[in-house]
């Protein structure tokens, strides 16, 4: 089994929103110009037509870590790479300063979203989209998650309503649960708070991993494994095949329950 290209996109400018600019984000926005740029020499008509979302500021402590630098402070994440790509490659890329929305997803109808997120509201809100009839003309949707020094990035497809292929909401329904409290969501104060929390090139290698799956998608309209697993400490990365007895150890599809027969009354059975 594979992941296959729609090949329509191959003839159009792909839609992509990007929804979170910081650490895993900062670092896939440039990767993304970077593969908008190789696509468009190998003959792709229109390459990426890219929406940023993010409503946050950048803060002193993103400097180092975050691809921002001590100039950006106080200025929107979302703006600042936007327009720095836009200046850098010749992209006429749009930022949206503004938290993730229905609204905007509405009105990008991205062929391509990707979360970079650290927060589960806004993946339930993405999910929600992805798993309604707003993507009956086929959605992918790359979510990317990690921890201090690992992470996870799938890509999951959704088409005429139905998801063909797991997002990471369908294989871990606890990460876009806006019930769930997170053990500490608070910001970082400095650059080695930050670093506490997350090591320093974590993104970057994840960052790396998600997008070569989106090029060999778009190199080859295909691609066998629709997500990594990925631990810098022990220096492991574990692929996760296009293959349902795969997803099965995930738990998905969901096991419908067995419905049951309801008794008949006495007076039923009195009856007949």
């Amino acid at each position: 089994m594979a992941l296959k290209l729609k090949p329509s996109l191959l003839s159009r400018a792909v839609r992509v929103l990007v929804i979170g600019a910081g650490g895993t984000g900062s670092q896939v926005l440039y990767g993304l110009a970077q593969l908008d740029m190789a696509m468009r020499a190998l003959g792709h008509p229109h390459g990426f037509s890219v929406t940023v979302q993010d409503g946050d500021t950048v803060s002193h402590s993103n400097i180092g870590r975050q691809l921002f630098f001590p100039a950006d402070v106080g200025a929107n994440k979302a703006t600042v790479l936007t327009h720095r790509i836009n200046l850098t490659f010749g992209t006429q890329w749009e930022a949206d300063p503004d938290m993730a929305n229905r609204g905007k997803l509405n009105r990008v109808s991205p062929d391509i979203v990707i979360t970079c997120v650290d927060n589960r509201k806004a993946r339930a809100l993405v999910n929600d989209y992805f798993c309604s009839m707003n993507a009956h003309a086929g959605l992918y949707w790359l979510d990317f998650g990690n921890k201090v020094s690992s992470g996870q990035a799938i890509i999951g497809y959704a088409e005429d309503r139905k998801v063909l292929v797991p997002s990471s909401a369908e294989l871990f329904p606890e990460i876009a649960d806006p019930t769930v409290v997170d053990d500490d969501d608070g910001p970082s104060c400095s650059l080695v708070d930050a670093l506490a929390k997350q090591s320093l090139f974590v993104n970057r290698t994840l960052a790396s991993h998600g997008l070569n799956m989106l090029w060999e998608l778009f190199r080859h309209a295909q691609v066998d494994h629709h997500g990594i697993f990925m631990n810098l400490k022990s220096g492991r990365v574990t692929p996760l095949r296009v293959d349902a007895n795969e997803w099965q150890r995930f738990g998905w599809p969901p096991t419908p329950k067995p419905r049951t027969r309801k008794r008949a009354s006495k007076a039923t059975k009195a009856a007949q």
